[in-house]
């Protein structure tokens, strides 16, 4: 006879889920092997309930632990990653784009998508021409709720708002870092459901109302490139 879980029984396998995958993401967040001194700060978790975690992530090939007793992702991790990209085939579709909006002037180019409740995460980065930049690079987490391509992942994918009321385009000056500037538009994927956004980002003092219509018009016409290239269709 199969044995009924309590409700606790699945309240704690969620939780010990949702802690294992926080320490999956500690390790990511890193361009280096960790060290279990280093994931206990950066996840809040004991010592000893790292080990418990990290030896069923080690089982299931996510975390591997390297000779000198530091952590990394394992090959499977790596594996879901490609998956991932092969799917989707962000790369290959959004790099030549965002290097192309930069060779026609803009400000650096990026491509946003969702990452938690509070972050969206930069996936692809190309630096503009100009002298002085702003900072962001690939991999980085940026607010959720700041700047406008945190807008329009919270409008889309948050509140999965319509593109008549959330719009194709939004504008942020200053609002993440006061000396930046930014303008984002959306990239679609079947069922039109929004995939990430491409944002044209640097110092604010550059973003004046001809820079920013040129480069809107050049930014939505990538954004619907991408789009369609995924399998979307374009709502403008």
């Amino acid at each position: 006879m199969s044995r009924t879980a309590a409700p606790q029984d699945t309240t704690d396998g969620v939780a010990a889920v949702e802690r294992a995958l926080s320490i999956v993401d500690a390790i990511a967040q890193r361009t280096d092997p960790i060290s279990l001194a280093d994931l206990s700060r950066a996840t809040g978790f004991y010592k000893s309930t790292l080990l418990r975690l990290i030896s069923s992530l080690e089982k299931g090939n996510l975390v591997v632990r390297r000779a000198d007793g530091r952590y990394a992702l394992g090959l499977y991790a790596h594996n879901l990653g490609r998956a991932y990209e092969a799917t989707y085939r962000l790369a290959e579709i959004m790099q030549p784009l965002l290097q192309g909006l930069v060779d026609h002037g803009t400000e650096s180019a990026s491509f946003h998508a969702y990452h938690d409740p509070q972050s969206r995460i930069c996936l692809l980065r190309v630096d503009s021409h100009h002298s002085t930049l702003d900072r962001i690079r690939a991999g980085d987490l940026l607010p959720l709720n700041k700047g406008a391509a945190g807008k329009l992942l919270t409008a889309y994918f948050v509140h999965g708002e319509s593109v008549a009321k959330a719009g194709l385009l939004m504008t942020s000056m200053g609002e993440r870092d006061p000396s930046c500037a930014a303008v984002a538009s959306p990239v679609f994927g079947p069922d039109d459901e929004i995939r990430g956004v491409i944002s044209l980002s640097g110092p604010k003092e550059r973003y004046t109302p001809a820079a920013i219509k040129k480069m809107s018009k050049l930014l939505q016409e990538s954004a619907a490139q991408a789009t369609q290239a995924l399998g979307g269709r374009w709502p403008g």
